[in-house]
Formats: structure tokens, C-alpha cells, sequence
């Protein structure tokens, strides 16, 4: 959904110009230094295992997957795919409603990150 003038969606580059737009006040490399810090501790926080919460945004986790045995697409031989970490977002209420109060009523519901079962 484009909104504002985006396209499909924000890069870091987007948010960095938006906030320096945004904030006169700062010149685009202190934004983009801000934006970067703000990044780079978030990041920092999640490879530690800490949690991070913004409230009406959302929080930020890890969460476990466990070892399983998959298969190789090609051969079809079975694989041990190994436990992972890996980082988890659950949005915020404030945030579910802003997007939900966005969602055309006519719109068709979305599939974007749905894996479809062969």
C-alpha cells in the first residue's frame, strides 16, 4: 500500500531523509548517524538476548527454532537443519489499529508471507 508518496515500502534511507525533513534542525548525516546508533543498539540488544519493548509500537524477542530434519529439494535426501535463533516482532496495539484503520474495506486479505503447501 503506498502511502505519502512511498512506494511499496521504507528503506533506511527513507527514514533517514523523512526524519531529516522532518527536523530541520539536523543536518542529514546527524540523522543518519542517529538513525544508525539507534539501529546498531537494537541489534546489539537482540544478539545479547535482551528484549526490547517501544511501547505503542511493538516489542522486539528472540525466539528458538528447534533442530528438525528437512529435505534436500534436489535429491530429496534427508537434513539436519540445526537449532537457530533468530528475532521475533509482535506489534503493539496502537500499532495494529493504525494499520487496520488503513486497510481499505474492499481490499482482498493479504498473503504476503505465507508459505503455500505444495
Amino acid at each position: 500500500m503506498a502511502t505519502d508518496g512511498m512506494k511499496d515500502g521504507m528503506t533506511r534511507s527513507d527514514l533517514v531523509t523523512r526524519l531529516a525533513e522532518r527536523f530541520g534542525q539536523l543536518t542529514h548525516r546527524d540523522t543518519e548517524s542517529a538513525v544508525k546508533i539507534v539501529l546498531d543498539a537494537m541489534s546489539d540488544a537482540l544478539a545479547r538476548g535482551h528484549r526490547i519493548e517501544i511501547r505503542g509500537f511493538g516489542s522486539f524477542s528472540i525466539s528458538r527454532r528447534p533442530p528438525r530434519v528437512g529435505r534436500n529439494p534436489r535429491s530429496g535426501e534427508q537434513v539436519v537443519v540445526p537449532e537457530k535463533l533468530v528475532p521475533h516482532f509482535k506489534p503493539g496495539k496502537a500499532l495494529r489499529e493504525a494499520v487496520d484503520a488503513h486497510l481499505p474495506a474492499d481490499a482482498p486479505p493479504s498473503d504476503a508471507g505465507l508459505r503455500r503447501r505444495p
